[in-house]
């Protein structure tokens, strides 16, 4: 797809300096990121194996950096021998045994606080009880949990015996489920009777029995967390108790030493043929990216609490819960449920209680509790917050400044960080005792990162504010492998242009006049609209900026004479208009939106709803927008919608 001309038409000039007294106590300084840069300018993979031999312990060290030899299928340190779960556990326990690694609230309201010892105990006695099943190094290991602490433990033990674990999100359906297990041909499931979720029970077992009844033959043992206690169906000879799988389990287990590019873990995303990616992920340069940023963009201190409210289920919940945080030492939150249950106090009750210092969350969630208004943030102490970070999409301005001046009170800074499921780990963000911010700008590349915007000849594009593809030029550690079971189509899908030497990121961005990043759409998701090209991010903060909207999502559709036409999918601060309040905040938006871009981004249609079809991860199913968008029958699966009810809304037929 050309990026010609993609236009740009939001400008946004605000600029917020770290304080002193931030910088003063950051790992990263000024002069530190400066040199950081300039190694990493001078000598790529010099710089990258310093980072290595510095931040991990080695079984055998590596004398091997970086093998080009089979590009784009990348190798890191590939003559090395390590262990992930020995990198994250064990070699704390000399001076942080007692150290609390992990703190977990239940949405019954049931917190436990788990040590760095006691972890260890039991991520050995759960890898044990693994291999007592008959599960070795290389088998692959299916995980359907609710957030619960014995996700993580799971995920560690599959590490520490060399099993390659994929954890499938809580709220996927039977089928996605069973097409997971499949494509993987894993040889064991590990789930739970139910999490809870909203105040209602996600039955995970059930479900699970679904998939495998509908024809997982590779499954030989299915392990059971007795979570919600609800009756379930366990069949005889193949399912068994999480408790009863360890009990007189040895709190000893020697890690497996496994090469620098054994896979660590599967994590399924969304192609565009709707066909899952099982995306592989290696172990010693995955690992790597996720301390290094922990350490850099997050600055995690030794008596950081750190919250990242991402469940396990995605890339989030793997580098910044399950591996990051706890490679470098640190404490982290886990929570089971969802943040307005009980009510929309539930964030920030618990960044009060558990006196969390670093939040990470996703502008979905910002922009959902803003809706709620300032009084529930304000009705708790939200002091301990030093630094706080949004994931997993662009955040308009207007939810970064309302996170900067309620949520921060205007002392946090805050990283907005750009990466994907396949990159690993943080890639443009703020340094946060370094960068100067803009709201809604991911800033600048992290050290060891080449990121430019080109053209669609794959030149870099210098002229500020025009719109190219967004590239990565060189490799770098936490990089994907492959598409499990499909070089062909990894190369396919990440580079498929400019002769394969740059990682095609699939979104679209400009630079500003200061060199800063701003991330406009996924390339599919731009608007071709009378011959102008328009992301739709920018399209979307625009509404967003009225200060009626709190949330909005942009499709096209097809149209005869424009050749796209803008559709726009809006949430309202209050009760939903309809009838004449609806055609007046129409004409209202639609004026509004040609103040801020121009007339020509102008939506044709907007549509009003209670809220967006979203998982239950907050990710917001793009392709049933423009579905609906373009009137046509719904046959996509839309079982992990969080609220089915606001298609019918959105269809107008409610």
């Amino acid at each position: 797809m050309s990026t010609e001309d993609i236009k740009s038409g939001l400008i946004e000039n605000r600029l917020f300096q770290p304080s002193a007294e931030f910088t003063a106590k950051a790992r990263i300084k000024p002069d530190d990121l400066k040199a950081l840069q300039k190694q990493a300018d001078e000598d790529y993979e010099g710089f990258w194996a310093e980072q290595a031999r510095k931040y991990m312990d080695w079984h055998k060290p590596f004398t091997q950096i970086l093998d080009d030899s089979n590009a784009p299928h990348f190798k890191w340190f590939a003559d090395g021998e390590m262990n992930v779960s020995y990198n994250c556990i064990d070699r704390h326990l000399a001076s942080k045994a007692d150290k609390t690694a992990i703190i977990f609230e239940g949405e019954p309201g049931d917190v436990h606080h788990i040590s760095y010892q006691q972890l260890h105990d039991d991520v050995c006695q759960f890898a044990n009880a693994l291999k007592a099943k008959g599960v070795t190094k290389g088998d692959r290991v299916v995980i359907y949990m609710p957030m619960v602490p014995e996700a993580v433990i799971a995920m560690q033990a599959c590490a520490r015996i060399g099993a390659i674990h994929s954890v499938v999100f809580g709220g996927f359906s039977a089928d996605s489920l069973r097409d997971r297990i499949n494509d993987a041909r894993a040889v064991m499931l590990i789930t739970a009777d139910g999490g809870n979720r909203g105040g209602k029970i996600v039955a995970l077992k059930e479900a699970a029995d679904k998939a495998l009844d509908k024809g997982c033959d590779t499954i030989e043992n299915v392990i059971v967390l007795k979570r919600s206690g609800q009756d379930v169906h366990m069949q005889e000879g193949r399912d068994s108790w999480w408790h009863d799988a360890v009990a007189g389990q040895n709190k000893s287990c020697t890690p497996e030493w496994m090469n620098s590019e054994h896979p660590l873990f599967l994590l399924y995303t969304s192609g565009s043929t709707g066909k899952p990616k099982g995306i592989q992920h290696a172990s010693a340069g995955y690992l790597l990216n996720a301390i290094v940023t922990n350490l850099w963009v997050f600055d995690l201190q030794d008596d950081d609490i750190f919250w990242c409210t991402a469940d396990v289920g995605w890339i989030t919940g793997h580098t910044y819960v399950a591996y990051g945080p706890l490679a470098a030492g640190g404490t982290i939150i886990m929570f089971e449920g969802a943040p307005v249950i009980p009510d929309a106090g539930r964030f920030w009750k618990m960044v009060e209680q558990h006196k969390v210092t670093i939040f990470y969350t996703a502008p979905t969630a910002i922009r959902a509790l803003m809706k709620y208004g300032d009084s529930f943030p304000n009705s708790y102490d939200l002091s301990s917050l030093r630094l706080l970070g949004t994931v997993g999409e662009p955040i308009n301005p207007e939810a970064w400044m309302w996170y900067h001046t309620v949520i921060g009170k205007e002392i946090c800074p805050i990283v907005d960080t750009w990466w994907q499921t396949e990159t690993g780990a943080n890639v443009l963000t703020p340094i946060p005792g370094v960068t100067a911010t803009k709201p809604g700008s991911c800033t600048l590349p992290l050290p060891g990162m080449a990121v430019d915007i080109v053209n669609e000849d794959g030149e870099s594009i210098t002229e500020p504010n025009k719109g190219g593809y967004l590239v990565i030029t060189k490799p770098w550690p936490s990089m994907a492998r492959t598409i499990w079971g499909d070089d062909n189509r990894y190369v396919e899908t990440y580079f498929p242009k400019f002769g394969g030497k740059y990682y095609l990121a699939g979104d679209s961005a400009r630079r500003d006049e200061d060199g800063y990043f701003w991330i406009m759409g996924r390339i599919d998701d731009v608007l071709n609209v009378s011959g102008h090209r328009l992301g739709t991010m920018e399209i979307e903060s625009a509404l967003v900026a009225h200060e009626a909207v709190v949330e909005a999502a942009v499709v096209g559709r097809p149209h005869e004479l424009k050749g796209e036409a803008v559709v726009a999918f809006v949430i309202c601060h209050g009760d939903r208009p309809v009838g004449e309040a609806a055609d007046k905040m129409v004409k209202e938006l639609r004026n509004w939106v040609g103040e801020q871009i121009g007339a020509i981004a102008k939506p044709d249609d907007i549509r009003f709803a209670d809220g967006l079809p979203k998982t239950r991860s907050g990710k917001i199913m793009r392709r049933l927008l423009r579905t609906i968008a373009a009137g046509e029958e719904i046959t996509s699966d839309t079982s992990t919608l969080e609220n089915p009810a606001v298609v019918a809304q959105l269809q107008g037929k409610a």
